[in-house]
């Protein structure tokens, strides 16, 4: 009978350069005290995102939040309000409220700052259902959604699952609407050859600690136009354009020198980590691939994967996804119910939406489960974990 973990084995760990590696890069920080402001690491760092990711245009920025955020403010989609949020009635809790602002289709099945980037900027989101293949925007269903206030399309690449590209920017040339890609999730990635970063007119990049590349914090902006480098770099800096001008309502969205330094030590390193990757959910998918109830993502002919989260599905399992969650809790083993719940179900957006509008998303949200997956897991936990759902 497996024994509870001593030490809890969590869905993610952050990976990390050589202590001593990192603490060599920080000498020069202290010696110079330039720890912000577009330092040398910043610019160093920034270089050579854009050699790995294969893209001429990316801007650093203090999370991946603020790069979405300040790429749809640069993209200049004409939203009314700086933060679209209210407190109808005097209630404390904020809701949304742009009414009639101009739209943006996005999912309703990804993190909260998807959603919260896009209403920030006074713009209304119109949530798309997802497949239920890999669980990004079913491009089937987004031209219907589109309407005289539509300016733009706002997809997920999902647990590393990359989006039909193809079809989104077949659309959206032919409706004249831009696309700004959260690809928090697909560092690295590629389509038939092509990196992510070259996708849409935006792809933000999030370099959180729990992400495939870290740089502690942090977060990066690829875009398809060079005009926008200038725009992107005076919004991340208050919007300051000159010694005395200030021309835009920006924030301050810079990414410091002690968090380029850590970027600059992880990229050496993350082609290995994603190798280790990969055999970990290779192991996953030799335990669990073809059980009944069981549903995996199945690999896509054509990409190449970073192998970012190990998402399950339990659809007619003998034991329910919340079940496999407890039960593995008390083994000191702590999965994730990402994404739960669904955007369009938060109390600040849900009197605007009808959830039931997108269910299929609504169904996955209910049974996915991410299971642990970080390069220094060991191969043994991984068979632990999947002994332990198989005996349920």
């Amino acid at each position: 009978m497996t024994q509870k973990h001593e030490t809890p084995v969590m869905v993610t760990r952050s990976s990390m350069p050589p202590f001593q590696e990192y603490v060599e890069m920080l000498k020069p920080i202290w010696d110079s005290c330039w720890l912000t402001n577009m330092g040398e690491y910043h610019e160093r760092f920034r270089e050579e995102l854009k050699q790995y990711l294969g893209t001429p245009n990316l801007e650093l920025f203090v999370n991946g939040h603020t790069a979405l955020e300040l790429s749809i403010q640069a993209l200049e989609l004409t939203g009314h309000t700086a933060h679209g949020s209210c407190y109808p009635g005097g209630e404390r809790t904020p809701r949304f409220c742009v009414g009639d602002a101009p739209e943006v289709i996005t999912t309703p099945f990804s993190f909260s700052s998807t959603t919260h980037a896009i209403v920030r900027n006074g713009l209304k989101p119109v949530f798309c259902d997802i497949n239920d293949r890999d669980y990004t925007i079913d491009v089937d269903r987004i031209e219907a959604l589109i309407t005289e206030r539509t300016r733009a399309i706002v997809p997920v690449h999902v647990y590393g699952n990359l989006c039909d590209v193809d079809r989104i920017q077949e659309i959206a040339d032919r409706h004249r609407l831009k696309v700004v890609y959260d690809a928090a999730h697909a560092f690295g990635e590629e389509w038939r050859g092509t990196g992510v970063a070259e996708f849409g007119d935006v792809s933000m990049f999030s370099f959180h600690a729990t992400k495939v590349f870290h740089s502690i914090e942090g977060g990066a902006a690829s875009f398809r136009d060079p005009a926008l480098k200038d725009r992107l770099y005076q919004l991340k800096n208050f919007g300051i354009t000159g010694y005395e001008s200030v021309e835009y309502v920006g924030a301050n969205g810079k990414m410091n020198e002690f968090q380029a330094a850590m970027g600059l030590c992880n990229l050496r390193y993350v082609d290995r980590e994603i190798g280790k990757r990969k055999r970990l959910a290779e192991r996953y998918r030799e335990h669990l691939e073809g059980v009944a109830g069981i549903r995996l993502c199945a690999p896509r002919d054509g990409m190449k994967y970073n192998y970012a989260y190990m998402p399950v599905v339990f659809d007619g399992y003998r034991a329910n996804r919340d079940q496999i969650f407890a039960m593995l809790a008390e083994h000191n083993i702590f999965a994730r119910k990402y994404f739960y719940p669904c955007i369009n179900s938060y109390a600040c957006y849900r009197d605007q939406y009808d959830p039931g509008e997108t269910p299929v998303a609504q169904r996955i949200a209910s049974q996915v489960l991410t299971l642990p997956l970080y390069a220094e897991l060991p191969l043994e936990t991984v068979d632990e974990i999947c002994g332990l759902i198989l005996s349920c």
